[in-house]
This record gives structure tokens, sequence and C-alpha cells, in this order.
């Protein structure tokens, strides 16, 4: 492609930062003698010219078995590493590190010691190019405060709409283009060449947003910013073209040394994945080695299914009610992709979106049924006792189960519309959902009910979110959200739950509500939910001189078994809120979201700062996270964890301290969702660990390029690195 580039000097300081010197050095005559190796074990050292390299990762991948199996560790402080468990096949194994380029794959045999020679990056650019993506996604710079709010496309080329940089920021983050994908793989910080040529950058993006079937999602997203955002972002592409180079990542270093990575390919090279799931998020001895359950979202008809066991996949198809069912993607592109052409490689009406398993093993998943417009019994005139109160006229996806023992798929037509999904450990079981911004609605599903009579209509309910502003402890006649607090009544207000759970120790939902500053909401049902229900609102603390630290716009929520709820922020910070800090009234008329600012603590992100913005947190962009409540990994009972879309992995707070769980290969991890299996508690570390999968998009866009499929990802951690 010809653009016109910039010219940058790159700093004497960054080529010194390349080069990472592991924590200790070792004469070459170290031997691997010292590491017990199992007939299924490889184990070794790794040298470079430099000795041996701490920190460093060691795949081993193998292609033998059903599917794809990729296994990965971290060396020790003597260079030492032992990949334990591995299925009889024949690997090839290789490292991979900052400071390094990757080495020569060896073929080796589990009962081997294989010792390997790490190669060292000939230059910074080289070694760039395996640094996460939040790295380069830094070197992004944002307009100055000064310009906001925006004057238009005949002013400063900022929307109008744009009322400050905090805005901006979010939108570029994860309420923009990292909702779907990372921004900093070597994928978007670079022009295909095979878009063609163009006269300048600007051109190149402009063509750039609207290939293949996500080209209107895109270009919305970017036109949200107003002409500036395209400018921005072919600034940032031309500065890299130019030589720009973000610092170096530090290696892993403590306890993020001992993580055992386990990957299996599933799905297809045309579908992406959502999230998936493993066990009972109430009880994680459910489904114990068991099989696991992708969600493919808009891209495909059927559940990836994975048996971890004896490395098989399988699919299960998701059928609609409807025939006449809309396809969820268009099925033709505005432009060509330069990766499928024209190609429609997303074909789903059903668009599955987020998967639950329940005490029995089944699965629950939101999942859309039939078009849009809503039966009669979910609107107004009806007398469903939820539709009384509030009428919904259209829902955009609903609810399905599977049940493993059948084979069977159910589907639930659901009068509000469903996104993320919760079980309550509830005499009903109740299964509450989000809506991702569909409706002014929260919905639930009371399953005992449900399975002693197979009555949808009667088993689901939804209530609006209401706010108990006389503060007298219930809910009375309100006003509506457009309309003045009246002391005397409650109020209505509007907003649509994006993440949701349910706290143990009380029974309240949770909810977070997209925008800016966006906010998090509490739920006491009550003994009727659709007439009882109160709510109680508490928005991120911005422009608040209560606030020590500002932050805004949260995405995924969840909360530990105490009742401290934990969400990423768009600001670059993993936000905790504990509403026992609260000191004033948490109800009544000045309980209108900035009253508690002391509830909020806000953790910046690891990771470099974005340019411009260095007021806010870091250039992650995180996307939902998860608490692990009951310690199925090894940091400690309630450890909360937020997927680190930028950063390459998952990001775990351990007693105020960053834990970083990176996914070194391939390149471009990036997940929605995850949760924690215990297979076996007698078996110390092996019998318990993470669950996640690659749930970007763009597969194609990681370092393995077009045909790279989704991956399950199984992290472990055990006591020390050669720990087998």
């Amino acid at each position: 492609m010809r653009t016109k580039t910039f010219c940058f000097a790159v700093a004497a300081v960054a080529i010194a930062a390349l080069l990472i010197a592991s924590p200790a050095r070792m004469t070459a005559r170290q031997t691997a003698s010292d590491i017990k190796i199992d007939p299924d074990d490889i184990g070794g050292i790794v040298t470079s010219s430099k000795g041996p390299e701490a920190g460093v990762w060691v795949i081993a991948e193998t292609t033998d078995l059903p599917t794809r199996l990729i296994k990965i560790v971290v060396t020790d402080d003597r260079g030492r590493y032992l990949l334990p468990d591995l299925p009889k096949a024949n690997y090839n194994v290789w490292v991979r590190g900052y400071g390094l380029v990757d080495s020569t794959k060896v073929k080796a045999a589990p009962g081997k010691t294989v010792n390997l020679t790490a190669t060292l990056a000939p230059g910074p650019k080289a070694a760039a190019d395996y640094y996460p993506a939040a790295y380069w996604f830094s070197l992004m710079q944002v307009p100055p405060k000064n310009e906001f709010p925006g004057t238009g496309a005949n002013g400063n080329g900022i929307s109008e709409n744009m009322k400050s940089q905090a805005q901006w920021v979010r939108q570029l983050k994860t309420d923009g283009c990292v909702t779907c994908h990372q921004l900093g793989n070597k994928a978007t910080r670079e022009i295909p060449e095979a878009l063609g040529n163009f006269p300048n950058s600007v051109a190149a993006w402009e063509r750039r947003v609207k290939s293949g079937q996500a080209g209107p999602n895109m270009v919305n997203g970017m036109n949200a910013f107003g002409p500036r955002g395209y400018k921005m972002y072919a600034e940032w592409t031309d500065r890299i073209a130019a030589g720009a180079i973000p610092p170096a990542p530090p290696r892993p270093q403590g306890v993020e040394r001992n993580v055992v990575i386990t990957l299996w390919d599933w799905a297809d090279p045309h579908v992406y994945l959502h999230d998936e799931i493993a066990t009972d998020k109430r009880n994680p001895t459910v489904n114990a080695n068991g099989l696991l359950y992708g969600a493919p979202e808009l891209s495909a008809d059927y559940l990836p299914v994975l048996d971890p066991v004896h490395h098989t996949t399988s699919r299960v198809p998701v059928p609609v009610r409807d025939p006449n069912t809309p396809f969820a993607a268009p099925q033709s592109a505005v432009t060509p992709s330069a990766f499928w052409g024209d190609e429609p490689i997303w074909n789903s009406k059903a668009n599955v979106h987020n998967p639950m398993l329940d005490e029995k093993g089944r699965l629950w998943f939101t999942s859309k049924v039939r078009g849009n417009d809503n039966p009669a019994f979910c609107k107004q005139g009806s007398t469903h006792p939820s539709a009384v109160a509030f009428p919904v006229t259209n829902s955009g996806r609903q609810l399905a189960v599977y049940d493993p023992k059948t084979k069977k798929v159910t589907l639930i037509d659901t009068c509000y519309s469903t996104h993320h999904l919760q079980f309550a450990k509830d005499a009903n079981n109740t299964l509450w959902t989000s809506s991702g911004g569909g409706g002014d609605v929260v919905g639930w599903l009371n399953v005992k009910m449900f399975d002693e009579t197979g009555d949808e209509q009667k088993s689901q309910g939804w209530t609006g979110l209401v706010l108990d502003t006389n503060g007298n402890g219930k809910r009375d006649a309100y006003v509506e959200p457009n309309q003045p607090v009246d002391p005397t009544k409650d109020k209505r207000i509007s907003g649509s739950f994006y993440g949701v759970t349910v706290n143990p120790a009380d029974g309240s939902v949770w909810g977070s509500i997209l925008g800016f500053p966006g906010s998090i909401v509490r739920i006491v049902p009550g003994s009727d939910p659709a007439k009882t229900a109160l709510s109680e609102v508490y928005e991120l603390p911005w422009n608040n001189p209560k606030a020590t630290v500002q932050g805004f716009s949260p995405r995924g929520l969840d909360i530990t078994s105490d009742g401290v709820v934990w969400a990423p922020l768009a600001s670059g910070h993993f936000a905790s809120f504990d509403r026992r800090k609260c000191k004033g009234p948490l109800n009544g008329p000045t309980a209108t979201g900035q009253h508690c600012p002391e509830g909020w603590t806000l953790h910046t992100m690891p990771g470099p700062k974005i340019k411009g913005a260095e007021d806010y947190g870091s250039a992650e962009a995180s996307y939902y996270s998860w608490v692990d409540q009951f310690d199925t990994f090894g940091l400690g009972k309630n450890t909360p964890i937020a997927t680190g879309n930028e950063m390459g992995g998952l990001l775990a707070m351990q007693n105020g301290k960053w834990v970083v769980l990176t996914v070194p290969y391939p390149l471009g991890f990036y997940a929605k969702g995850l949760d924690g299996r215990i297979d076996d508690a007698k078996a110390g570390w092996k019998g318990k660990g993470l669950w996640t999968t690659y749930a970007t998009r763009a597969p194609f866009h990681t370092d393995t390029g077009k045909g790279t499929t989704s991956k399950v990802v199984k992290l472990q951690l055990r006591p020390d690195p050669l720990a087998k």
C-alpha cells in the first residue's frame, strides 16, 4: 500500500529496554540432571548466547491428536522448564519471550530431556513484534482535552456528541472497536496490502472499516468520533510504519512463572466464539472432567463442544422456532474483506451469546428463537403480571436449554431481551438475564416452575429499574426517567443491564449499565419482583470531588461471596464497589448515582497509558470480569480476574497486586468470559483450573493467520515452575 508516512526518531532508551536480562545468569555448563522427567513430561534448560533465559515461554504443539493441542509453561530463574502431563504424541517445541524471536522448532516426544536454544532478537522492532497489543495500542494519540467538546465536521472534526476527552477514550476502547477484537496486534497496526493502494492513510482506514460482514458496525463505531477518528487511526499506523516502537513489557515474575496453559482447537476457521462454560458457577465441582460448550454468537448455529480428556470435538446444532428468523449478520459484505473477500463467513440466526451450566449439568444459553416482534402476552393489554407493569413490544434474543442426557435443545420464548445470564441460589433456581441494551427491563426465568410445567409464559417475569426515592422501603407510584424527582414518589431510571450477577450473600441482583460515566445497579427482587423489585444505582465516580480516583464506563461485572462487585472500566481501571462502605443514605431523593464515591476503589490496569490520555488508567480495555469465589485457580478465594483483552491474557488482582496470566501463543488471545472448575479436589493443582476461549471476532488476526480456529484455554497454577 502507498501511504504518506511521518518520520519519527526512536529513542535510544527504547533500544536499551529491548533486551530484558534474566534475573539470574549461569554458566553454559549447567545441566538438566536436577529436573525430574516422567514418561509424560518434557523438560530441560533454555539458554541463549547470554546464558540461561528466565521468564520465557516454552511451547509444545501437536496435531497428532483428534484436535490440535498446545501446552505452554514458563522457565524458572535458572532457565529450567517442565511441560507436564503431555498426551502421547510427537511435538514441536520452541521458545518465545520478550527480548527474543521464536527459536527453531525442535521435534520431541514425552519422557525426554530437551534443552532449547533461545534466539535473541536482532533489534528493537523484531523484539516488539511479540509484545502484547496494549503496548502498540498505547502509541495511539488522542485529541487533547482542550479540543472538547467537539465542534463537528466543519469545526475540529470531533463529533459534537463528544463532550470530553474521556468520552472519546471510552469510544476508542471497550465500547468501540475493542468490543469485538484487539487493537494493536500486527493485523490492526498495519494496513493489509490486499486492500489496495490509497492516496493516504485516512483513505485506507475509511476503506478498511467497511470490510466484510462487520463493515456496517465498524463504520458506525468510527462515525461516533467524527472525521477526526479516521485521522487518529491513520496517524497511528503511519507512526508505526515510520518505526515507532512501544516500551518493552516485563517478563513473567513470581507466581506468573508457575502457570501451565493448555489449548485445544475447536469450531472452524469461519467461526468465532463469544465465550465458553465448564461448570456451574455456584458449584465448581459440577461437570467434573466433563465437556465444555461454546457460544458462537453471530457466526454459526451450532454449539462447539470439547472433550478435554479425550481431546475430541463435536457440535450441537441450535435451531430457531421461526424459520423466517433473520440472519444475525448481513449476508453480504459492503466491501470485500482482506482475508475472506466477498465470502459471508457468518451465517447464524440463533445468535447464541452466553452459556451457563446448572446443577444438573444442563446448558442454558441466550439464543434467538424468532424475529424481534413480541407475542401478545408481552405487550400492552396482556394480563401477564410483568406485562401489566412493564409491557414490552420486542426482544432481540431469547433463551434455550440443552440437556446432554437427552441430546435435546428446548427453545424458550421470552418477552425481554437476553444477553448474559446468571443463576441465583434460591428455591426457584432463578435464571437472571441481562438485555445488553435491549430495553429498560431485567428479566428472569423461574427454572423450577419451567421444569415442572413447561409453561414458558408463566415461568418468566421482568421488571423495570425503580429507585426508592421516597425512602419508605417499598415500591410505590413512580415518576418516569424523563421527569424530575418527586420526593413523595419513587423514580424509574432508564437503562438495561449489560453484565449481570447475583450476590450469594443476600440474593440481590447486580448489573452494569454501559454509557458515560456508566453505573452499576442493585436490585432487591422482593416477594413478587414484577411489583416489588427496588433498585439502587451507583454511578462511576466521575467529576466527583469526593472521589480520589475518577473512572468511567464499566463492562461485564461479577461479585465476591461477601458482596463486593468488580468491573473493568474503559478508563483503564479495575473497579471494586463495596456497598458496606457507603456513609450516606442508599435510598431517598439524594441517592441518584454519585452518592457513594467512598464505595469505589479503582486499580490502574497493567500496561502503558495511551498517548495524550495520561490522566486515566492504562491502555488495557478489559471486556468482562469473573470472581473466583471457590479458589478454583490457586490465588485464593474471591480473587477477581479481568479479561486482559489488550494485554493478551487474564489479569488477576491478588491482595492489591496484579498477576498477569499471559497466553503467548498464538499472539492475539482475547477472552470475553471465563470460569473455574474443580475436577478432583484431592489432586491439588492438577485437579482444578480456569477455563476460557479465544473470543475475538477475528481469529484470523492472530499471528497464525487465516485458518486459525478459536481455542479453548485452560490455565492451572502449580506451586513452582517444575512441579509435575
